[in-house]
């Protein structure tokens, strides 16, 4: 079969579920660095963000004929991920950290400019602490909508929850945030 690269997503995953190789790995390079981005960001460990994605994948793969195309196939599979990342966090218990990346993410939570890389750092440090304190429930809608930018219908799809309660989710958030790091808030 000659490897065709602009077939659609239906005909890709038709041509996974009945043992296409190719098909079957470019699924899975198209999923991993989504999927491995968000189980890194709700886990806060590269090693599990590795096994969770690695996990999520073979399960992805395996659960292919069960996707209705209802959503995309990158929102499904991401919703597995999450699946699989709050399992994670159930099983071990342990003290989870939320990496904040550089740049307009931490805009979309808090508008303050600071003056030096140090405070910069202690900024880093007392958001990642706060957004680990949320319920998972919470942490979840600010890892998708605020850090990885989804939308609000994306993020709705993703957690299989009601537009308006990612909304409320999102605002109870970050109300939580305000409270936990009052003093560096600024009002818009």
């Amino acid at each position: 079969m000659k490897h065709d690269e602009n077939i659609s997503e239906k005909e890709l995953v038709e041509r996974a579920i009945s043992g296409n190789k190719f098909a079957i790995n470019r699924i899975v390079r198209y999923l991993q660095q989504p999927i491995g981005r968000i189980a890194l960001e709700i886990l806060g460990n590269k090693q599990d963000a590795e096994d969770i994605t690695q996990e999520a994948l073979i399960q992805v793969i395996k659960k292919l004929k069960l996707f209705r195309g209802e959503s995309s196939l990158k929102t499904w599979a991401i919703r597995i991920a999450i699946n699989f990342s709050l399992n994670e966090i159930k099983k071990k218990k342990q003290k989870l950290w939320v990496k904040i990346r550089e740049g307009k993410d931490q805009d979309l939570i808090l508008n303050v400019a600071l003056p030096s890389e140090q405070e910069n750092m202690e900024l880093k440090e007392a958001l990642n602490k706060a957004i680990y304190k949320l319920d998972i429930k919470y942490r979840s809608v600010v890892v998708l909508r605020l850090i990885e930018g989804y939308s609000v219908k994306e993020t709705s799809k993703i957690l299989d929850i009601a537009e308006g309660t990612v909304l409320s989710r999102l605002s109870r958030a970050q109300q939580k945030l305000k409270k936990d790091l009052k003093g560096l808030w600024i009002e818009r």
